[in-house]
């Protein structure tokens, strides 16, 4: 089904160590490049984004269940350690472990009767979800600010090491993203993964053959949201600010377009598609501001024709063609 499936131990394994000494370097270059140092703060929002797209990659491309809302489980990690640090004066690491906590409690009650069901009622429960989400960070303005956003949440600090300077939010966000992709790719090459993928094949197989489809697909939601809210947390402490526009239904469909254009069957194309949607929005389209949903769209239909495996799938289509 995708890129990471089937793939030999080994070669797993090279792709990891010279993925982390990549990003091991990356500062280190920053040093002497000045082009480098200028995407520094970029690629911390490239980790932050990698995260979401990891865990809404478990839940699309290996149980192929479509979420149209994963930008509100973002958001409630978002603000509700922004509200708890700046109202309350809450630990930060507490706020992150009740945002899990909350975020699996709504996956849970959003997915449990919607999942039980064949067909695309989580895509509609959550499409409703997310626009409820985002009136109520418009509306509660005595907590969240409302539009005119919620200002001076407190960085993290790591056992009092603050994470004050954008090199070291970056070495702690990509960190993050290393246990994430471990996590889910051990999921994926586990029995769990083999369930996630005989659903996405065909539910009625799946359940015939003695999996448990319920269970295993509000199992997924359940940890894509919690994966989600962590990145929100993070997103957070590293902005100091949140407005309700950062977690709206639009971002939830830049979210599925990342890992469309990425490779929605792979773990690494989710990191491609949300580094490539992240840059070209930081560099480029907030000068064609009129135009980004058009250029949006044009990616997913020329993805979809000509790449529906994702930028990933280049190298495959490449080797194929050299072997004719």
């Amino acid at each position: 089904m995708g890129d990471d499936l089937g793939r030999p131990k080994s070669r797993t394994v090279i792709h990891l160590t010279v993925f982390g000494l990549g990003l091991l370097l990356l500062p280190v270059l920053a040093q002497g490049i000045s082009l480098v140092r200028h995407y520094m703060d970029v690629m911390v929002f490239v980790g932050i984004y990698s995260i979401l797209t990891m865990g809404l990659c478990l839940l699309m491309g290996y149980a192929g269940q479509i979420s149209l809302g994963h930008a509100s489980f973002f958001g409630l990690g978002a603000y509700i350690s922004g509200v708890m640090t700046v109202k309350y004066g809450v630990n930060p690491w507490l706020c992150l472990v009740l945002g899990m906590a909350v975020s699996a409690a709504v996956a849970f009650l959003i997915g449990g009767p919607s999942l039980k069901l064949r067909g695309h009622y989580l895509a509609m429960a959550t499409l409703a979800f997310c626009i409820i989400v985002t009136v109520i960070f418009n509306e509660s303005i005595a907590f969240t600010g409302g539009p005119d956003g919620l200002a001076f949440i407190p960085g993290l600090r790591i056992m009092g090491y603050a994470l004050d300077s954008v090199v070291k939010y970056y070495y702690f966000v990509w960190g993050v993203v290393l246990v994430v992709l471990l996590l889910c790719l051990n999921i994926i090459q586990s029995r769990v993964g083999r369930a996630l993928r005989s659903i996405h094949g065909s539910e009625l197989a799946a359940g015939a053959v003695g999996v448990n489809v319920a269970k295993y697909k509000i199992y997924v939601f359940v940890l894509s949201a919690v994966i989600a809210s962590v990145a929100g947390s993070f997103y957070a402490h590293y902005l100091n600010f949140l407005n309700p526009a950062s977690f709206d239904l639009f971002v939830s469909i830049k979210l599925l377009i990342m890992i469309i254009l990425g490779g929605m069957y792979s773990l690494w194309g989710a990191i491609v598609g949300a580094a490539l949607i992240t840059f070209l929005g930081y560099e480029w389209l907030h000068y064609f501001e009129d135009a980004e949903v058009m250029v949006y769209g044009a990616i997913v239909l020329i993805i979809v024709i000509f790449l529906p495996k994702g930028i990933v799938s280049i190298p495959e289509k490449v080797k194929g063609l050299w072997a004719r």
